[in-house]
């Protein structure tokens, strides 16, 4: 590795942040294949559709009895977010050709903090493409591995792992409930998940409390006396 890639804080950052959330493929992995998806399955997942959060929701679906488009959904709404991180990422990497692709499949939480982390444009660019394609090369890897022990486990009721995908973005979902206004919108999509629930199909309950909890983000939008978010030329 170059020198300056060595003492360069961005590949550092970016190089722990995919270890640490690479290694969480193997949960994603199992808990897909407990969810009823076989390997090829739960591979495609993982290399195509490249989003945690949105990968949890898509096995937590179909492991409640919802349907593959109710499923999808649910992985698109939460996926949106991603669109919004490429427009400022698209700022700071300024990827060209061929990379743009790749750019886009690697624009995640991970990349999108590792980047914008930095002051240096340098360092910028580095901390993205590190932690990006970091992410993605270990979270595969992991996938695969967790996997394959999933499918060795056998019967996921008799080890209690049917309601494990559920549990498991709730784990994700928790920590970013710091704000006042996350939580109040946590609750409110919880209520109305709840109230949902007998009255239509599996899978739906999940897609009404995301357009709940995207309306009630829109009307919290910078404006009603929440701080504005900083743009890319004031983080540089």
């Amino acid at each position: 590795m170059p020198t300056a890639f060595r003492r360069s804080p961005a590949v550092r950052i970016g190089l722990s942040i995919a270890v640490a959330t690479g290694l969480y493929g193997v949960s994603f992995g199992a808990l897909s294949v407990a969810s009823g998806l076989n390997l090829w399955q739960t591979v495609a997942l993982s290399a195509l559709l490249f989003s945690g959060g949105s990968q949890f929701a898509f096995i937590g679906v179909i492991a409640g009895g919802g349907s593959p488009i109710a499923a999808t959904g649910a992985a698109a709404l939460l996926g949106i977010r991603n669109a919004v991180y490429g427009m400022q990422l698209n700022m700071l990497v300024h990827p060209r050709g061929w990379r743009r692709f790749v750019a886009a499949h690697v624009t995640i939480d991970e990349s999108l903090a590792t980047s914008t982390g930095q002051t240096d444009p340098v360092e910028q660019r580095r901390g993205f493409w590190v932690a990006g394609l970091g992410v993605f090369a270990l979270w595969n890897v992991f996938t695969i591995v967790g996997a394959l022990a999933g499918e060795a486990i056998g019967d996921p009721k008799q080890w209690g792992l049917d309601g494990a995908a559920v549990a498991a973005f709730l784990a994700l979902l928790w920590p970013r409930l710091q704000s006042r206004d996350a939580a109040a919108i946590a609750v409110v999509c919880s209520v109305v998940t709840v109230v949902a629930i007998p009255l239509v199909s599996p899978g739906i309950p999940i897609l009404v409390a995301a357009v709940v909890a995207g309306i009630l983000s829109w009307r919290a939008r910078p404006g009603d006396g929440t701080p504005a978010p900083r743009t890319a030329e004031e983080t540089s």
